[in-house]
Order: structure tokens, then C-alpha cells, then sequence
């Protein structure tokens, strides 16, 4: 499978997108302020050194930020030019400039595993997993259960 062909799957990269808008891997990051700010005209301001929370896992979950933000919706993601959030609510790997690093790569790196799982196996959820929602640095899923079967319809 060529880099081409993935860049080139849309659908698949508005699953992504919106698997890591619902499960971000992390749910909260840092920031601390260089310098003072004020918050719009509401006159509180962020002196400079304080350190300020963002709430990722709850920004993607924001009814203001996200349409029906409980509901797996891919199509939130399909057109770039239709996005109605704003650009700093969607931060699945940070942003500016000190976003993640790796961010080009690991999408890539999901996309290619994604693509070629499906392509050779079908995957079904068992009814023994259940995921739930654990606060934490990190999300991870404990007793995943999948019924895997290879598929014989593919080269």
C-alpha cells in the first residue's frame, strides 16, 4: 500500500479524526503563560508563569464547539472547508508550536495499520467489552473483546 493511497483514503482519515476527537489519547494538557493576558474583556487575567490546564477530553465533548458531540460522526471531519469548530477546540495532538512532534507520522502510521487490517481481516465487538471513560492522564480500554476472521475475498 503506497503513501499515495493513503493520503488519498478520506474516509478513512475522517475516521481517524473523529475516533481521536471522541478517545483522545491524552485528555488534558499544560500550558504555562509567558506573559500576562487578559481573558477577552471578562478582566481575569493569567499572570505571566501560571501554569493553565486545557481540557482536551472535555473541548471535543463541548455541545459548543461539536455538533452532537456523544454521537460517532465522521462526517464532521470529511470536508475541512465545512468544519464549523474552531481550530484550537480539536487538539487530539496539540497545537502550535508545540504540538506534537510526531503528530504526521503517527496519523500516517494508524492510517496504514487501519487500512491493512480491514483489507485482510474482519473485526466484530464482542458483547463482553464494554469501554468506559476513566479520568487520567492517558485513556487506555482494558478487556477489549474482538472476533477476528480473516477474509478470504482479498490478495
Amino acid at each position: 500500500m503506497s503513501y499515495d493511497a493513503v493520503r488519498d483514503m478520506k474516509v478513512l482519515d475522517a475516521v481517524v479524526s473523529e475516533t481521536l476527537r471522541m478517545y483522545p489519547t491524552a485528555v488534558i494538557t499544560e500550558r504555562t503563560a509567558s506573559e500576562d493576558y487578559e481573558l477577552g474583556n471578562t478582566g481575569i487575567v493569567i499572570e505571566k508563569g501560571i501554569r493553565v490546564a486545557v481540557p482536551i477530553y472535555r473541548m471535543h465533548y463541548d455541545p459548543d464547539l461539536f455538533e452532537d458531540p456523544e454521537t460517532f460522526n465522521p462526517k464532521r471531519f470529511v470536508d475541512s472547508s465545512e468544519t464549523k469548530h474552531h481550530p484550537y477546540a480539536y487538539l487530539p495532538f496539540g497545537a502550535g508550536p508545540r504540538n506534537c512532534l510526531g503528530m504526521r507520522f503517527a496519523l500516517l502510521e494508524i492510517k496504514l495499520c487501519v487500512a491493512n487490517l480491514l483489507r485482510h481481516f474482519r473485526f466484530r465487538k464482542d458483547a463482553k467489552t464494554q469501554v468506559k471513560y476513566k479520568m487520567g492522564g492517558l485513556l487506555s480500554v482494558n478487556d477489549l473483546y474482538l472476533a477476528v476472521e480473516k477474509r478470504t475475498d482479498v490478495k
